[in-house]
């Protein structure tokens, strides 16, 4: 069991895609913003097209005509501009000018170009849309769709033609405001998704590392001391030593195991076993151990965090020759499950407990956090070592899901 919810391990979906997103992130299974980006500049290179079209069936002469289509492709690089990610961290003040500066180009060629030049209303309605904020943006807006009502002033339109381009205008914007984001949303899920990608990856290097130290260090710890109680009991009491080695053998095959278990991410630990174990390694160690676990079945997340609470506070033990007595208990009280250790032989020059340090207590307290529980450890007045971590008999998220169960109406 992962300490960071990460599915993977034994029985879960592999996950091939968190592996070679990051650095890469090649974006072979996403249309990505590359593809939504030359969608909306293909689109508005057809529009220009038309425009063009247009200019060419109504102009008279070539001098004419070059005008109309340089004036075009200025108006379609200003809507270039408008419609990139980057005109929304323009100041307003840069948003203003934009805009009046397309408006020109927009409406004074129709004093010249009449006719040709009455469609080009479209892109500066999407420009508003793009460059106002919401919902100041649709009075504006509005005011750019009825502006070609005003043109049979200048141009002598039939009531129909300018029907139709208010409605082109209106649809012309309208697309070219949707494309614009659209290209914004895609570029920001393709952002989001690589940092998910990233963020998947760092937390699972975070449950390795925290798994490796709670698991091996007590492996370890228990390993060294064996080996040293060998040494001492080969030259006067081989038979003894033997035992020991069988023991040291066992040790070591779960230490294999608890490294097997963390690479796959699947992990699943018994508070009563790991007591069980715990006063067997201690009693080795010439520590004597009161183990007293009275707290029933738990649920298997609550039964592993506690029981690698168990196996970081044995480590710390072994680690201080000094310890001499030790006390285990494990009680639930009201749908909450206590586990105590305490043991004697502290060092006058105990480090302080901080989060940060390799005492495991930082990683205790993220566990236990994750599951609606708390750690608390401190040295006592009397000179003893107390660790205390408390968790509710079901973690957070199973209670969540089954009080809602509970809360459903019958059918």
């Amino acid at each position: 069991m992962g300490v960071t919810g990460v599915p993977s391990g034994a029985g879960a979906e592999p996950l091939p895609q968190r592996s070679r997103w990051p650095a890469g992130l090649p974006d072979r299974d996403l249309p990505a913003p590359r593809l939504a980006r030359t969608i909306t500049i293909v689109v508005l290179l057809c529009l220009s097209i038309v425009v063009s079209l247009n200019s060419l069936e109504y102009s008279a002469n070539m001098p004419t005509l070059a005008a109309s289509v340089a004036i075009v492709l200025a108006v379609f690089f200003l809507q270039f501009l408008h419609s990139s990610s980057r005109a929304q961290r323009w100041t307003t003040r840069t948003r203003v000018l934009m805009l009046l500066t397309q408006a020109v180009f927009t409406y004074a060629p129709v004093l010249i170009f009449h006719r040709t030049w009455v469609s080009m209303t479209g892109p500066l309605a999407g420009s508003i849309l793009l460059l106002v904020p919401f919902p100041r943006a649709w009075i504006p807006f509005a005011a750019t769709v009825a502006v070609p009502a005003s043109f049979q002033l200048v141009v002598s339109l039939s009531w129909l033609e300018t029907s139709y381009l208010m409605l082109s205008t209106l649809f012309t914007g309208l697309v070219i405001y949707g494309l614009s984001r659209l290209t914004d949303l895609v570029q920001e899920v393709h952002r989001s998704r690589a940092e998910l990608a990233r963020l998947a990856v760092s937390q699972e290097r975070l449950r390795f590392s925290r798994d490796l130290h709670d698991l091996l260090g007590y492996s370890l710890s228990a390993i060294t001391l064996k080996s040293e109680l060998i040494y001492r009991l080969v030259p006067g009491r081989p038979e003894q030593a033997r035992e020991e080695v069988a023991s040291l053998l066992d040790i070591s095959r779960q230490a294999l195991s608890d490294v097997r278990m963390v690479a796959s991410g699947y992990r699943d630990m018994s508070l009563a076993a790991e007591a069980e174990s715990a006063a067997a390694i201690l009693a080795s160690a010439d520590v004597r151990a009161e183990v007293e676990i009275a707290c029933g079945r738990l649920h298997p997340v609550i039964d592993t965090v506690l029981a690698t609470a168990l196996r970081e506070g044995v480590t710390n033990i072994l680690r201080h020759s000094k310890v001499e007595t030790c006390h285990i208990s494990a009680v639930t009280e009201e749908e909450r499950v206590t586990l105590t250790l305490t043991n004697d032989g502290v060092p006058d020059d105990l480090p302080a407990l901080s989060p940060h340090s390799g005492s495991g207590i930082g990683n205790l307290k993220a566990r236990l956090g994750a599951v609606g529980g708390r750690l608390e450890a401190e040295r006592t007045r009397d000179g003893c070592f107390r660790m205390m971590a408390e968790a509710p008999t079901r973690p957070i998220a199973a209670r969540t899901t089954q009080d809602r169960m509970a809360a459903r109406p019958a059918a």
